[in-house]
């Protein structure tokens, strides 16, 4: 009876444990996932406020500032759902809501900043990164619903618009510098090209910028039209000269 009763308790005891190691293991996957989504939404917080310290060298309109913000809120929101112990979080949620609010009503009509000419090809293109990034963030935002149309429409066409605005401003910069350097048939080449990319858009810029390098091209073109005709009377002159230049003795 003894031996029974000692291999019954066994059984349960060995059944705790195996339930104990079984519910252990559980919560230690459920963690395991906790972390992996809290982590996942820490990078996303993390990106999106990167593209909002780009403020300050790129026009952001008060659509896409709010954009911006509403994702880090969103994000801080599912944060809070998946873990309720972070005290840090409700008070986080509420600093950025009030945050999207005052983007509402101070940059309704405005953006953040003027349009700066890059200085370089290297910024022009740290520029045109930025810029793509963005495109995708709106894009993903008015995927999930959270972007209305006719708002992304509008800021997708506006951002597009100012990719152009590097591109053609940095090929404008590379013009005037070949010019300085008198390397005439470079800059014919870039504003053949800038021309060749603007005729094809109907927007204010395109056609405001057109007339500028359309201007700038017949320069260019006369300038070297002088130089073809220069040329000739030069080897002529230079024939010339070595025809009645002092004879050498040997």
């Amino acid at each position: 009876m003894n031996i029974a009763l000692i291999a019954g308790l066994c059984v349960i005891l060995l059944g705790l444990i195996v339930g104990y190691n079984i519910m252990s293991q559980q919560r230690q996957r459920v963690e395991s996932t906790k972390r992996q989504e809290m982590a996942k939404y820490i990078a996303v917080i993390d990106a999106t406020e990167e593209l909002i310290g780009n403020a300050h060298n790129l026009p952001y309109s008060g659509t896409l500032l709010v954009c911006l913000n509403q994702k880090i809120l969103d994000a801080l929101k599912t944060m809070h759902e998946i873990d309720k112990s972070d005290r840090s979080l409700p008070q986080r949620i509420a600093d950025v809501q009030t945050q999207v609010d005052q983007i509402k009503q101070t940059y309704q009509n405005k953006e953040s900043t003027s349009f700066r000419v890059p200085d370089s090809d290297r910024e022009a293109i740290s520029m045109l990164k930025l810029v793509k990034r963005l495109r995708a963030v709106i894009k993903a935002e008015h995927t999930k619903g959270r972007l209305q149309t006719q708002a992304f429409v509008a800021e997708n066409a506006r951002l597009e618009q100012m990719q152009m605005k590097i591109n053609i401003e940095n090929v404008l910069k590379r013009v005037n510098d070949a010019k300085i350097k008198g390397q005439m048939g470079t800059a014919q080449q870039l504003l053949k090209k800038a021309l060749d990319v603007v005729s094809s858009k109907s927007d204010p810029y395109c056609q405001s910028v057109k007339d500028n390098l359309a201007t700038m091209l017949d320069e260019v073109n006369a300038i070297l039209n002088q130089d073809k005709m220069l040329k000739p009377k030069n080897d002529e002159n230079k024939e010339l000269d070595e025809l009645f230049a002092p004879k050498k003795k040997w």
